[in-house]
């Protein structure tokens, strides 16, 4: 697959300042333009409501607090990401979001790094299909 990185908006919403130092360091690596880190809700939230985003990646525990706030955010705004987290109990995600991909720390950065790769392509493909898009798949 191609790599689809390169000059992409990527959040990363993460506490720990090395796994956020690590995940930029591979992101920046792949040319994507590394926004954050963002280490609690209120941060994140406030990144996603001004700034432009490709795709994100978020910790679902930033500091105590969970983070579906910041998932329902980018959500809303049609931005795709991926959890990296500890909490990888499947009772602890809510329906809304079952279906994002998640991975339970430690992850090496560069599987993380392709998986919001590949969810950003598949969010590009099915918004090319409801444009009407002949050269999208359907």
């Amino acid at each position: 697959m191609t790599h689809h990185l390169a000059g992409k908006r990527v959040l990363i919403v993460e506490d720990d300042n090395i796994l956020a130092i690590t995940l930029a360091e591979e992101f920046a690596a792949e040319g994507a333009k590394v926004i954050g880190p963002a280490a609690t809700v209120t941060d994140a939230l406030d990144v996603i409501a001004r700034t432009d985003l490709d795709g994100a990646i978020v910790d679902i525990n930033l500091r105590g607090k969970a983070a579906f706030p910041v998932a329902d955010a980018l959500a809303d705004r049609h931005i795709p990401f991926v959890f990296a987290t500890g909490y990888l109990v499947a009772g602890h995600i809510p329906a809304r979001h079952a279906n994002v991909r998640r991975f339970e720390k430690p992850t090496a950065p560069s599987v993380i790094c392709r998986a919001l790769e590949e969810a950003m392509h598949e969010a590009s493909d099915r918004g090319a299909n409801k444009r009407g898009d002949p050269k999208a798949a359907p």
